[in-house]
């Protein structure tokens, strides 16, 4: 039975986006089951028939549910541990899995006032001190990771893994809002970027017409 992919809108749907491109990128079959967000009563009840939690992504495995970023990718990398989203030394791997919990605990001021909207026009915004803060601390994870692992490979662990899947929207929100980063952090934004998976993702994304008026605001 192939796996089932629960996600949003392409478009806006940056949790999303970790889970599928963590498959994607992996070419793991699965089946993608597309719901559009806030869009009324009938498509909150479609995903509340997939996972009681009401949010996306979902992974379904059988009658195995999983219904959160991170948890799905930790999830995919026990059932397929040749695609190697973690690394396998212990170190490295330690270190992979404490940023990628820092991604999908933190940022929470460039999450709010830089959210993932492909079809916005790219530019500038006035940012506050917590969201410039946030895109230091980021920039300086990836540089240590490509300080510490360019020789294994372009990705923040040398191959794509797990890592690079939970910050993929980041680099979106650094693209979409014109958000200057050191060299080595944009040459790690442009190997996501040209990842075919990132691309699948991101040419979805702009082929979708439903707009949400709420994520439009920015």
């Amino acid at each position: 039975m192939a796996l089932k992919l629960v996600i949003g809108n392409k478009n806006y749907s940056s949790w999303s986006m970790r889970a599928w491109l963590a498959l994607r990128a992996n070419n793991i079959e699965f089946e993608e089951v597309f719901i559009p967000l806030y869009t009324g009563e009938a498509d909150k009840q479609r995903i509340l028939s997939f996972t009681h939690s009401g949010k996306v992504p979902a992974l379904i495995d059988g009658d195995v549910t999983i219904w959160d970023s991170l948890a799905i990718i930790e999830y995919i990398a026990e059932r397929f541990p040749e695609a190697r989203l973690w690394p396998e030394d212990r170190a490295r791997r330690a270190h992979a899995r404490s940023i990628s919990a820092e991604m999908h605990s933190g940022f929470m001021a460039l999450r709010n006032e830089c959210g993932m909207n492909l079809h916005r026009p790219i530019g500038a915004i006035a940012l506050s001190a917590d969201a410039r803060a946030n895109i230091g601390r980021i920039e300086q994870i990836w540089i240590e990771c490509r300080w510490r692992y360019g020789k294994m490979g372009p990705f923040l662990f040398g191959d794509f893994g797990g890592a690079d899947a939970m910050f993929a929207p980041v680099v979106h929100r650094f693209r979409i809002y014109a958000i200057e980063v050191a060299p080595d952090a944009r040459d790690y934004m442009d190997t996501m970027m040209s990842l075919p998976a990132f691309q699948e993702w991101t040419q979805a994304g702009l082929a979708e017409t439903l707009v949400i008026e709420k994520f439009e605001a920015v």
